[in-house]
């Protein structure tokens, strides 16, 4: 028993210890992001690789989720005959919920994988060294880019993913459950509000944050050889995705709370 409940303790030490560190990484990356030097062409090249190449996918998950959503509301609305309420359910909850939150889990998926996975081949073979021989702070480099970037492009990447979810949820009204398309839109347009707007942007901007922090981070931290090149990736994407959901969940409260 004893053994036991050592073992817990020593768990629960060991993630206090990786809070407190990823907590201290992301201090000093806020640090770095006010003091000079910048590195623009760093920059440039993570918005093209965390923006513009996440947009495919960011816009299939969208459509397909705003059409199954839209089916979903109306077979269960259909048992209480609300089943005009499809054009309003689909737009808050895309808005407010499904919207940042998937497109942050697609983003954790593809972006912080290739953060984690760029950044610790780095390490594996002394690149990071040599920038450190250069005088070049790698964190300001590497890490500073990719956060920023990931600061301004994933809010406009949520935003794009309402629009076509929503989209994908009007398409499938019209065409397939004989909504009328000037009273879906108009009924879309009436039920949102500037509050749930601005809370889809900024869950966007949080989400963003912590998508490339943790690969940041956890290609900085990776282990030696492909084993800790394949650890830091997959660790970086589960710590991530965890993240998000629960800053999602921080975020509605303080936004929707009564």
């Amino acid at each position: 028993m004893a053994g036991f409940l050592a073992g817990i303790g020593a768990q629960v030490l060991a993630l206090l210890a990786g809070i407190g560190r990823v907590a201290i990484f992301a201090g000093q990356t806020l640090r770095h992001l006010v003091t000079p030097p910048f590195y623009g062409r760093e920059f440039l090249s993570a918005l093209l690789n965390i923006g513009w190449l996440s947009l495919p996918v960011v816009g299939l998950t969208a459509v397909f989720t705003g059409g199954a959503l839209a089916l979903q509301i109306y077979a269960g609305g259909s048992r209480f005959d609300a089943a005009a309420v499809v054009p309003q359910i689909v737009a808050i909850g895309m808005v407010r919920e499904l919207g940042p939150v998937l497109v942050g889990l697609m983003i954790a998926a593809r972006v912080t994988s290739s953060i984690a996975a760029e950044i610790a081949t780095m390490k594996v073979t002394e690149q990071i060294d040599a920038l450190v021989t250069l005088s070049t702070h790698p964190m300001k480099y590497l890490t500073v880019p990719r956060v920023l970037a990931g600061l301004v492009t994933v809010p406009l990447l949520v935003g794009v993913g309402d629009i076509i979810g929503i989209f994908g949820g009007y398409q499938v009204a019209v065409r397939s459950l004989g909504f009328n398309p000037a009273t879906y839109l108009q009924n879309t347009v009436d039920f949102l509000e500037p509050l749930d707007v601005i809370s889809s942007l900024v869950k966007g901007a949080a989400f963003g944050v912590i998508a490339t922090i943790m690969g940041c981070y956890s290609g900085m931290n990776s282990g030696r050889g492909a084993q800790g090149v394949g650890r830091a990736t997959k660790s970086s994407v589960e710590a991530a995705s965890v993240l998000i959901l629960a800053a999602n969940f921080l975020l509605t409260g303080v936004f929707f709370s009564a």
